[in-house]
């Protein structure tokens, strides 16, 4: 376990700098000073050069570069101020650290996926184990149709929808506002309702169907007949035996969708105005603001790696026939 462990952490350091690489380099193919950028429309020559100086935008691209990742290791020193480590850069556009402004959008999008997640989780694992169990009856049809609509709407679509039954038509629900959970529970939670509902409609669908396929696979294993054939009751069955098998191409699923989860969060924040770091992500490459939008992508990056880690660990727990070696 310890050696997959750190195989897959040297891996992810690996991965990490190949997408920072290939981010800086991509960026300098596009024929644009990013001084100009960084100093605005109405700027001097002279002051153009000061921040290009002040930048190391005038050193050469493969110094700025190991610049860059050194500064995430070290940090860096700039005339605003000494940036800690992990430094990933100054932004051009805002002049702030990179690393705070991600840090100051990170909650918002953290708690858009992780209540989306653990929301679609329930409800869609639930679902699917209730059609499973009452397989072929009104039950499982009225959930596998329901599941099926389901899984044809967009976030995108459904949102404005949702808005405007709850929000403006109706007024029973406020706009979607992110309050952070420390300052109040309550507020967090009710603010982020709405977002959380569309994200685990859309998910919950596929997971449903999932989750009954599965479990209805699993039902039909050696194992699973033997214990039934030695007389033990069919709900021991279905808990101890049948469903712990479902979970690993279900947990499998789940680690490949963290991507898909992120990229909803994305949508989910520009649907209903959410400043996270979906909607930062997009405004820096709007502004070709290189330094923002490589610190966006490495975090990003570094945060899928670490839950496909989690989820990859999470095997050996579910189930002791898997070896991690």
């Amino acid at each position: 376990m310890l050696q997959f462990l750190i195989r897959r952490l040297i891996g992810a350091v690996v991965i990490m700098f190949l997408i920072g690489a290939f981010t800086f380099f991509l960026f300098y193919t596009i024929p644009q000073d990013f001084a100009q950028l960084a100093c605005g429309k109405n700027c001097t020559p002279e002051n153009i050069a000061v921040i290009r100086e002040n930048l190391g935008l005038d050193k050469p691209i493969t110094a700025q570069f190991w610049e860059f990742m050194g500064g995430i290791v070290s940090g860096r020193d700039f005339p605003q101020g000494h940036c800690s480590a992990p430094c990933l850069g100054l932004s051009f556009s805002s002049g702030e650290f990179v690393w705070d402004s991600i840090i100051d959008r990170f909650p918002l999008t953290l708690s858009l996926t992780a209540g989306g997640l653990v929301i679609f989780l329930v409800i869609g694992l639930g679902s699917g184990l209730i059609a499973a169990w009452k397989r072929g009856t009104m039950v499982d049809k009225l959930v596998s149709g329901a599941s099926m609509v389901l899984s044809s709407f967009q976030i995108y679509f459904l949102g404005p929808i949702v808005l405007g039954i709850f929000v403006y038509s109706s007024g029973w629900m406020d706009n979607p506002k992110y309050v952070p959970i420390t300052e109040n529970p309550v507020g967090w939670a009710v603010g982020l309702l709405i977002p959380w509902a569309v994200m685990a409609t859309i998910f919950t669908a596929q997971y449903t169907r999932m989750a009954r396929s599965t479990m209805i696979e699993q039902l039909s294993e050696e194992h699973v007949r033997t214990a039934r054939a030695k007389g033990m009751r069919q709900r021991y069955v279905f808990f101890r035996y049948a469903w712990r098998g479902s979970l690993i191409p279900i947990v499998t699923i789940i680690g490949m969708d963290l991507s898909a989860l992120l990229s909803g969060a994305v949508v989910t924040e520009f649907t209903f105005d959410l400043p996270g770091l979906g909607r930062l992500a997009v405004q820096s490459s709007l502004t070709k603001d290189l330094p923002l939008t490589m610190g966006v992508m490495l975090f990003g990056a570094f945060f899928i790696l670490i839950l496909n880690i989690i989820v990859d660990l999470a095997y050996a727990l579910i189930d002791p026939r898997v070896r991690l070696s």
